[in-house]
């Protein structure tokens, strides 16, 4: 049997705010809107070409806004990447080299944090 993470909550102030921040300058593409009623409001983003989403909105998660560390995108190109986030207005860091990859560094308005990885060449 297969397990798929397909949704990651992440917790945030605003969720318009924080919605518009993953879809015009991160590039996430958005799934859904859906205000339940008005406890609920559930708006999943998806970044291109991923199996797993992110989740935000009202009744979504008790975790307090930018409480989220560790999430990781991966990439084939980090230059690339960090030429299209710096692009968008994203504030992201400069390219760090590891033996495990090359990575930049982010946050959303909130804080939550986030790597983008480009692994090293196993070959």
């Amino acid at each position: 049997m297969d397990w798929k993470l397909e949704l990651v909550a992440v917790p945030v102030s605003d969720v318009d705010k924080a919605k518009a921040f993953y879809v015009d300058q991160v590039g996430f593409d958005a799934d859904h809107d859906h205000e339940v009623s008005e406890e609920i409001r559930f708006v999943q983003l998806t970044p291109p070409g991923s199996a797993c989403s992110i989740a935000l909105g009202r009744g979504v998660t008790e975790a307090e806004p930018g409480s989220v560390e560790g999430l990781q995108l991966v990439v084939s190109d980090i230059h690339a990447a960090h030429a299209e986030l710096s692009g968008r207005g994203v504030d992201v860091s400069e390219v760090q080299e590891f033996p495990w990859g090359s990575f930049v560094f982010f946050a959303d308005p909130d804080g939550n944090r986030w790597a983008v990885q480009q692994p090293p060449n196993r070959g």
